[in-house]
């Protein structure tokens, strides 16, 4: 969005990008109020945490399952001096959708901090996830869990999709959990086609990708 335009429209106390992220999940969920994970100290302000936060919102597409969504990987408030920027800082929000587990009380806030993690590594790195990236978790995805679930694998969340918000574009990034034995498939040919032939199987008996740590 032009200078101009961006100013005209907004203002400095202006959360721009973080109720783009808004439009689309009310859209989804029109009569949630999610339970949302934001950090005491913003990682703008000195704090450890690169996310704002995280909020989930229960879905009962397909089956019953949590669906996370991240705010921080986008610029989610007023920056005029970056309007004009194709992607709106990294281009991407985390998501997650993970079937209801046992060993979960309450909300499974584990994967608030698997979310953290992530973005920990790409604001040090500033190496970015893309769709049909995988990455290891040096475990499993639940720590100190049994499950065959120990890497992620990234595509495009099928019904949040991409968005253009005045920040830049931002792609809602759909985090995967696949099994060890996924993994060092791909490790042995890790091409974009192969991680898509692998999403594109597991889609077949589970469109939305939902992870659930009990798959073997």
């Amino acid at each position: 969005m032009k200078k101009d335009e961006y100013k005209s429209k907004f203002n400095e106390e202006d959360a721009v990008g973080w109720f783009s992220i808004d439009e689309v999940t009310t859209k989804l969920y029109p009569n949630q109020e999610p339970k949302h994970f934001g950090t005491i100290i913003k990682y703008m302000l000195g704090g450890e945490d690169p996310l704002d936060g995280v909020s989930i919102y229960e879905s009962k597409n397909q089956k019953d399952h949590y669906h996370f969504v991240s705010y921080g990987m986008s610029n989610l408030y007023y920056d005029i001096e970056n309007c004009e920027e194709e992607y709106s800082r990294w281009g991407f929000e985390f998501t997650f959708r993970l079937a209801p587990f046992d060993e979960d009380p309450e909300e499974p806030k584990w994967v608030v901090s698997l979310m953290q993690n992530l973005a920990k590594y790409v604001f040090n790195s500033k190496n970015w996830f893309e769709e049909y990236h995988f990455i290891p978790a040096n475990g499993p995805i639940r720590l100190n869990t049994e499950t065959d679930i120990t890497a992620i694998a990234f595509i495009e969340d099928p019904e949040m999709g991409s968005i253009d918000t005045p920040n830049g574009k931002v792609q809602f990034l759909q985090m995967v959990g696949i099994t060890t034995e996924e993994y060092k498939q791909l490790k042995l040919n890790p091409k974009t086609t192969e991680v898509k032939l692998l999403l594109e199987k597991l889609k077949k008996e589970n469109p939305l990708l939902i992870t659930d740590l009990k798959r073997k």
